[in-house]
């Protein structure tokens, strides 16, 4: 499962799956938010993408996104019944298009910038760290 570590929300719901999970390792959880993060690693998800909306990686390698991840980790930990009437067409497209509006609106309920800044801090971050030596934000050396 794929899940931004900087989201105080996302967090929170991984440190209760981890719990849950009571070290039998039956989910990973890759924090996309790590300045290692590697895309190719976790079923070809970039960063970008990761961060609009939650994905997973199934053992056998098939990507799952929105509310299909929950569902899926939920049953694999024991508690399938939370999500399971997502499983009926309509509930699930229902859940989809909440999870679509909490997905987009996340970011400002958590009084964090929007998508596209934390896209763009991150690219500059990343490339900070990449170079021997860097320009500040404001063009000075």
């Amino acid at each position: 499962m794929l899940y931004d570590g900087e989201c105080p929300l996302c967090v929170r719901e991984v440190n209760f799956l981890t719990k849950r999970d009571a070290g039998r390792g039956l989910v990973s959880f890759v924090d996309i938010a790590a300045d290692n993060y590697n895309a190719e690693a976790n079923g070809g998800v970039d960063y970008e993408t990761a961060m609009g909306r939650i994905h997973a990686v199934l053992p056998d390698g098939t990507l799952v996104k929105n509310i299909e991840v929950f569902r899926r980790v939920y049953e694999t930990l024991g508690m399938g019944w939370v999500y399971a009437a997502t499983k009926l067409p309509i509930v699930g497209a229902i859940a989809n298009f909440v999870y679509g509006i909490w997905a987009d609106l996340r970011f400002s309920l958590t009084g964090r910038p929007s998508l596209e800044t934390i896209v763009r801090e991150r690219e500059q971050r990343l490339a900070c760290n990449n170079q021997s030596r860097c320009r500040l934000m404001d063009g000075d050396e």
